[in-house]
This record gives structure tokens, sequence and C-alpha cells, in this order.
């Protein structure tokens, strides 16, 4: 027998269990908004659906028989658990969290001056960034949505480009007016430069690369600090101490603001770039998806931004 077959409606459930809970018709019909003479119908149609009396009428009031005690206990035990589950479920849903993983520089330099924008947009999803500056295994991982820098889009999963890579020489703008112009690759290659060690890229362009990328032949100084942390390599760029190469996507804001001075007569392009991937893409959560059409409407903007400059 089919369970609708079985069970009374869900209204005439929700009738008795009120008129159980206050023992009275009257207050029952008040907390659900009807009249006495309603939930006195209700009830006695439900005790002829059942063939069972579930109240005595007594003076000024009613009480359960035994069979209404039964199926009072089971009623209400039955819509707090539905209560309860509904709850879990509403919060489950205002309160979602995404798993990021991405690079230190990624997160630092273009992620995080954004994410408020996101926020605006979508206030019930938590954000959660993991962050790593070397290779991460994400199939392994709670990762929902990864930013990955490389050379092609990442292997064994579904992804889509971010943006292009491309490099070119950054440094201070003091430091810059202390070392006058530099109009050629022998002369930028002479200048103080800062490195980025080679544990701590993920394909990530060295001045070695660079040059040869450009068609030079000159061969860099000796850099004067190497940084195995692409977000100190920055920031002794600000101070003064060094040229580093920079990368569009992240240094874009610096340069915008005036912190950073970006050489871009020596700009460098290549296929390679940030690409959004999806560790586990049979997972479909709307919060996901929310998060990568941001991402994507970002993206957007910066290129025709950067088309308008």
């Amino acid at each position: 027998m089919l369970l609708s077959e079985q069970l009374p409606p869900v209204q005439s459930l929700l009738i008795f269990e009120a008129a159980a809970r206050h023992l009275s018709f009257t207050a029952a019909a008040r907390e659900l908004g009807s009249t006495q003479s309603a939930v006195s119908q209700q009830i006695r149609g439900l005790e002829q659906r059942l063939e069972l009396a579930l109240f005595r009428r007594i003076y000024r009031g009613v009480e359960l028989t035994e069979a209404g005690s039964l199926l009072y206990e089971a009623v209400q035990g039955g819509f707090q658990q539905m209560a309860v589950c509904l709850e879990r479920l509403q919060k489950k849903r205002r309160h979602q969290h995404i798993n990021v993983a991405t690079d230190f520089a990624f997160a630092a330099y273009w992620l995080l001056p954004r994410l408020p924008r996101f926020r605006r947009l979508h206030p019930d999803v938590d954000v959660r960034i993991i962050t790593s500056q070397g290779q991460y295994d994400f199939l392994t991982q709670d990762v929902d949505v990864a930013v990955v820098f490389d050379r092609q889009p990442p292997q064994g999963m579904p992804s889509q480009r971010l943006f292009y890579e491309e490099v070119f020489p950054v440094c201070s703008p003091a430091l810059l007016a202390q070392l006058g112009a530099v109009s050629s690759h022998k002369r930028l290659a002479s200048l103080p430069l800062l490195k980025l060690g080679a544990d701590a890229g993920q394909g990530w362009q060295d001045w070695h690369s660079f040059f040869k990328g450009r068609g030079s032949q000159v061969v860099a100084s000796e850099p004067v600090l190497t940084f195995n942390n692409y977000t100190l390599l920055v920031q002794a760029a600000i101070a003064g101490q060094g040229v580093g190469l920079g990368w569009s996507t992240l240094v874009d804001d610096l340069i915008d603001s005036g912190v950073l001075v970006g050489l871009r007569d020596f700009s460098l392009r290549s296929d390679g770039g940030y690409f959004i991937a999806e560790p586990k893409p049979n997972e479909l959560r709307e919060s996901k998806q929310q998060f990568i059409d941001w991402l994507l409407s970002e993206q957007g903007e910066a290129t025709a931004a950067q088309a308008e400059a």
C-alpha cells in the first residue's frame, strides 16, 4: 500500500497536533489562524477516517484518549524531526562554503583585493582560501575551485583560462629615477636584479628564460636577492631593493597606484598563465559555479580596463 494511502492528509495531522498540544480546539484555532468550529470539523473528519476516538469532550475542554495519546506522540515526533531537518537544510543553504586553492601571489595581489565584491554579491557563501607556492595536489585535497599558474591547462580535471601570461620588469619609482633610463637588454641585465627561486615557482619565468624569450643573448647579472616567495620579491621591489619580474595580473594594481613602475617596453607574452580548474567536477554546487562565474566576470572587466588604457 502506498504511503499516501496509509496516512491522513498532512493538514489534518497538523491541526490534530496543535489541538492535542493545547488540549483545546479554541487555542489550536488561535495558533493556526482558524476558527474553533473549523478545527472541530477537521478533528471529526480525522476520527472518522481512522475510525478511532482521539479526544474526549469534557467540561470546558478536551482530553486525549489512549489512541489519541499514541498518535500525538508519533505525530509530534515526526514533525519535530522534519523541523530539525529543514532547519539544518536551510542553515546549510544560507551558509554555503567553497574551498579555493591558489598560490600566495595570486591570493595576495589579485584575489583578496577583489573578494569583497564577491561577498557583496553572494553574502551567503563563505570563501576559504588555501595557498601554496609550489605544486599542489588538488585531486587529493578538499578543493572546490583551483586557480593555478602553469605553462598549459592543468591535466586530469576540467579547466578554463583566466589570464594569459604577460611579464615585464618592475621596480620602485625612486629606484628607476636613481638608475636612469633603461633602453636595452644589456642595460637591463646589468641592474640589481631580484630573483624568484626555482623551487618557488610553478613554471614561472626567471631572468634567463625571460631574456631568451625576448630573443636576447645577454646574460643577466647575479641577483642581489633571491626569494622563495613571490610576495616577498614584490615587497623588496616596492622597497627599492632591486628590479624584479612582474606578472601583469598580479602587479597591475600596484602600478596603477604608483607603488611600482612597469617597464612594459620589455614585455614578454606567452601561452602560459592562470587557469581555473575544478578538481571535483561531478559535485554540482551553486556556490562553486557562482564563484567561477564571478572570476570570469572580473577577468572580463580587467581585460576591458587594459584595452581602454
